[in-house]
């Protein structure tokens, strides 16, 4: 648990400190500390010294005491009426006898924190009271009263805005003054690249420093050398880079050392964006030759089939939408997904046992809706529909109160929430959410993880008395768990159960896709205040410091709803004969078919496996024979049943019939002197079809050894032919697919076939390949100016137009099981299209072209334009195998149906054949 672990490690690291900058109002800043006492009653019998750290912030003084059991003190600098350094002349002066060094401090409130170490609210000590501190240093002592003077001046402003100014003037000062130190460099041997000036982000922290990026590691360097004089990353352990933005301005960078983690190893906000850019230019060129850069889209290729949980999709997500674990604006969010707290066991196969994924929080209660509904229509623009967001610091802290006390604290000015509002019971919260009149809160990552702490009272917490008299002390839990432990694991399953696997994908349409904004917004009831989202407002064009100031405390304050990233509806996952989906620790997904009985299992089973197999496999492809048998490229491979002899074409003009027995050309046929283009065989292995660039499609009659029919179908060169049921689809440079339906002569003197035209499928360029889905419904075309078609054949309408490659397509097939389309062109990419929704979900740049393909899904077996044959882990967007082939390139590729036995042709007039070496 992200937020859990860096709490504990920062414990280890600092446990003797009681001091943090939690301690800290929001957006104050910690300049610098000076060893000193604390003297109480000096001058009197009962005087008493205190050793100690005197810190001065940008809007107060805290002491630190050694001794664990006084409490920390910490004056506002509002709160002061003098500050100053008593001079030796004075009359009654307390420093006159026997000390140098000493600050006197008036002031009309204090707090004390931390008492006998103990977490709890702040003490407050209201009334006239003088603190005296004398430093070690005594020379220190009118530069330190000078600050003091300065920033008390910046907090007796009365406009927020005016203070924040002139806090912000100072501090710049101070960076100014200062530079990162080469000390701290790790070796002598770094070059610099870049230093600038930033702050150190942690959950409702901002630490000022410089930062300082070499050939070798990333620095930090706070300018108060808290908590540690630098950080230090190494930029050969950095895994993961991303661009935030903080309080909506693009200012911030994330630097990971980890694969799949929610917890970051430096969290930075840079003062301007170029500077931000710089470093991200510096860290991402180091790393890119090692680490692939994954894109919500390749992430949900991923989800959809099964590679990675819907716990770890919704984590990328969440990453990928600027949501962070140091940024508690913008937390991770996850889903409710139980509905169920009373019953006594819990039944994951029960439909009404979840939440309704499609609605957001707000909308699940249809009379609550109704009455919001009311209030927005009422209201003038910008209408929202609901006051508060489903995720904030405050909703966060609700949660996780018990494992951090000391951030609600921090972000409640020293108190803890009212008992009766506290994190008492998961069923009263859940009921809240769905009756309250501003409750719509969803869940954090928490929930689905594997630490309960944050569900139990484990630190001994006062959190007060309820109503009723009742202490708060651990989460109530439903019936159905039998302790916090079991909480989490059947929240786990609930996560990865069937249901939520169907219908994951309508949640993610509210939360970062294409009902986030807008009408479709509108339409979902899921419209918030216009400062929640990303664009809401321009912080830089407000001129006034004083709105600037509040806008920004509203919009830390109040939630942000995530970078939308889908813009069109979210693919279902697929979820094939699924029996269970759970999450092991690591959080990966196991699959488990519906088991098959002895008597059930059939041949289509034991060919899955085979093909399963065979790609597992894939790798250990290896080269069998060779033949030179045309005189230009091979533009077709098709092979009978009996797998007894190959046909292929070739742009030399000529079909030709290669014996696999006796290794010779039994056949060669030239229908014209122009390029034929693709062939295949009908059923039956008798008639052999041929495409040309003459713009014509040739029958040839393998019985009989000549031609047979002829059909003059397209105006320009025919590309590319397919045959089902009875129907032949052809392509053309005309810009036109034509589907025809095709009648077999009935007589053996009248071999002649009859064709006619079912459908025109129109096109604004040359169309250069075509595919057919497993069912013959759904047909995919790719064209010259590198667009992708998807058509509905039943009806002729297209279904998606997609803009994919900028070039010609080269290549394009549906997986098997037809979910998916993926396609290759002249700009050197795959891309995966989801048949479904039309949506772009994954794009792999390659080194060069590759011209063509068999895949099953997830592995790619490609012919590349250098004549090697690649094989792609499609899902990691990486080449896993390189196989030398061809001297030209790979131009056309048969596979059978078991996936063993490969066929290819190249542009250097071979074909070869190619088995599996298991």
């Amino acid at each position: 648990m992200a937020f859990i672990r860096r709490r504990r490690l920062e414990r280890e690291l600092y446990s003797k400190e009681r001091f943090s900058l939690l301690l800290l109002n929001l957006e104050e800043y910690y300049f610098e500390q000076h060893t000193a006492n604390h003297i109480i009653n000096r001058g009197h019998k009962d005087e008493r010294k205190f050793r100690g750290s005197l810190k001065i912030c940008s809007k107060s003084i805290i002491f630190e005491p050694d001794d664990n059991i006084q409490p920390i003190i910490k004056i506002p600098l509002r709160d002061c009426i003098s500050i100053k350094a008593p001079e030796d002349n004075e009359a009654n002066n307390p420093f006159t006898r026997d000390t140098s060094g000493g600050i006197s401090v008036l002031c009309s409130q204090v707090f004390l924190i931390k008492e006998r170490n103990v977490i709890a609210p702040y003490k407050t000590i209201r009334g006239r009271t003088e603190h005296l501190f004398q430093l070690d240093v005594a020379g220190k002592v009118g530069d330190v009263v000078q600050t003091l003077h300065q920033l008390y001046r910046a907090s007796c402003l009365d406009k927020m805005g005016d203070q924040a100014a002139m806090i912000t003037a100072i501090l710049q000062s101070r960076l100014a003054r200062t530079s990162f130190d080469k000390n701290r460099f790790q070796s002598i041997s770094e070059t610099l690249h870049m230093e600038c000036k930033a702050e150190m982000v942690t959950p409702l922290v901002t630490n000022p420093g410089h930062v300082c990026v070499t050939d070798a590691n990333l620095y930090f360097q706070p300018l108060n050398g808290y908590p540690k004089p630098v950080v230090q990353i190494t930029l050969q352990n950095v895994r993961r880079i991303y661009k935030r933005r903080h309080g909506l301005m693009p200012l911030g960078l994330e630097v990971f050392c980890t694969e799949n983690d929610l917890c970051s190893d430096i969290y930075l906000k840079f003062y301007n964006y170029q500077d931000r850019d710089e470093v991200y230019f510096l860290i991402a060129t180091y790393i890119e030759n090692h680490i692939a850069e994954h894109t919500a889209e390749s992430y949900m290729l991923q989800w959809q089939r099964g590679h990675i949980s819907n716990y770890q999709y919704l984590l990328h997500l969440n990453n990928l939408a600027d949501r962070s674990c140091n940024d508690l604006s913008q937390y991770p969010v996850f889903p409710w997904i139980i509905a169920d707290y009373s019953s006594s066991v819990l039944d994951l196969t029960k439909p009404e046992t979840f939440r309704d994924l499609s609605k957001p929080v707000g909308a699940l209660n249809k009379e609550r809706l109704d009455r919001l509904l009311t209030r927005y229509q009422e209201m003038p623009e910008p209408k929202f529909m609901y006051g508060s967001h489903y995720s904030s610091p405050g909703y966060v802290l609700f949660y996780l109160v018990r494992v951090a006390p000391e951030y609600m604290l921090c972000l409640q000015n020293g108190k803890f929430d009212h008992a009766d509002r506290m994190f008492n019971s998961i069923a009263e919260t859940w009921k809240n959410c769905l009756d309250g009149a501003t409750d719509f809160k969803e869940l954090i990552p928490e929930f689905y993880e594997n630490d309960p702490s944050f569900l139990v009272n484990s630190l001994k917490l006062d959190l007060g008395k309820r109503q009723g008299g009742k202490i708060v002390e651990d989460v109530e839990l439903p019936p159905w768990a039998s302790g916090p432990d079991d909480f989490l694991q059947k929240s786990q399953e609930a996560l990865e159960s069937q249901y939520v696997s169907e219908h994951l994908h309508e949640w993610i349409d509210i939360i970062f896709g294409y009902k986030q904004k807008g009408s479709e917004a509108v339409a979902a009831h899921n419209v918030f205040h216009p400062l929640t989202y990303e664009g809401g407002v321009d912080l830089n064009s407000i001129m006034d410091p004083n709105e600037k100031v509040a806008l920004l405390t509203q919009i830390l304050e109040f939630g942000q709803t995530p970078k939308q990233l889908f813009t069109t509806p979210h693919p279902q996952r697929i979820v094939p004969r699924l029996k269970s989906l759970s999450r092991t620790s690591s959080h990966s997904v196991s699959i488990t078919e519906s088991p098959v009985s002895p008597n059930e299992e059939s041949f289509e089973d034991l060919t899955e496996e085979s093909i399963t197999l065979a790609w597992n496999n894939i790798a250990k492809l290896k080269l069998d024979e060779q033949y030179k048998i045309h005189k230009e490229a091979i533009t077709g491979i098709a092979v009978p049943c009996s797998g007894s002899s190959v046909f292929t074409t070739s742009q030399d003009s000529t079909l030709k019939m290669f014996s696999k027995e006796s290794k010779t050309i039994q056949r060669s046929v030239s229908f014209s002197n122009m390029a034929l283009s693709s062939c295949l065989i009908l059923p039956g292995d008798t008639t052999v079809i041929s495409s040309s660039w003459d713009n014509h499609i040739y029958f040839y009659s393998v019985a009989f050894g000549r031609q047979q029919d002829i059909l003059m179908g397209h105006d320009d060169a025919v590309s590319k032919i397919r045959w089902c049921d009875g129907r032949l689809y052809s392509a053309s440079w005309d810009s036109t697919v034509k589907v025809w339906h095709c009648v077999p002569g009935v007589t053996l003197s009248n071999k002649k076939h009859h064709f006619e035209l079912l459908a025109e499928l129109e096109h604004d360029v040359s169309v250069n390949t075509i595919d057919l889905n497993a069912a013959n419904t759904i047909l995919a075309s790719g064209t010259k100016d590198g667009t992708i078609s998807v058509w509905d054949v039943t009806t002729a309408t297209v279904l998606h137009q997609l803009p994919c490659h900028s070039g010609t397509v080269f290549d394009a097939a549906f997986s098997p099981d037809s979910r998916h389309l993926l396609s290759t062109g002249e700009d050197s990419c795959f891309k995966v299209i989801d048949v479904q929704t039309g949506m772009l979900i994954s794009s792999v740049t390659t080194d060069e072209p590759q011209r063509c393909f068999k895949w099953d899904g997830n592995t790619i077996l490609s012919g590349a334009q250098s004549g090697e044959l690649l094989i792609w882990d499609l899902l990691g967007g990486k080449v896993t195998e390189r196989i030398k082939g061809h001297t030209g390139a790979v131009t056309s590729m048969w596979m059978n149906e078991q996936c063993n036995s490969v066929i290819t042709g190249g542009e250097d007039k071979q074909i070869m054949f190619w088995k599996l070496q298991y």
